[in-house]
């Protein structure tokens, strides 16, 4: 029955200003909406709706994630821009942050402002 229709991504913010920025102009994505409910991004043909609350508690886990050609030059596309990739104890990331869990699989993750985890992964990634 869904099989055929466009999934929305979700995610939450304290900070619209600040989600909006960064959304918008670190990340790139082109802001649809700004209502008083949520701000509205197209990402890469997906609506990504991050819902306006009071208070948000960011999760432990990722919530959004990119699939990236060249995961080094997204990282370092990112880090340009003063982000940085997390580390996770007991990965084994390299100097990017990058951890390669399998040959030719490769995922890096940083945070946006209310602290929500978000990922790049690429596959059939090179060393």
């Amino acid at each position: 029955m869904l099989a055929d229709m466009p999934v929305i991504a979700f995610a939450a913010t304290a900070m619209p200003a600040a989600a909006k920025a960064f959304y918008g102009e670190v990340l790139g994505l082109r802001l649809v909406e700004d209502s008083p409910y949520a701000l509205v991004f197209d990402a890469g043909g997906t609506m990504l709706r991050l819902q306006k609350l009071a208070a948000h508690r960011p999760q432990g886990h990722t919530v959004l994630g990119w699939r990236v050609d060249d995961i080094a030059a997204a990282v370092d596309g990112l880090a340009e821009k003063g982000l940085r990739t997390e580390r996770f104890d007991g990965l084994g990331q390299d100097s990017r942050g990058i951890w390669r869990p399998a040959p030719g699989t490769a995922v890096a993750w940083f945070r946006d402002p209310d602290g929500n985890v978000l990922s790049l992964t690429a596959w059939d990634a090179t060393p």
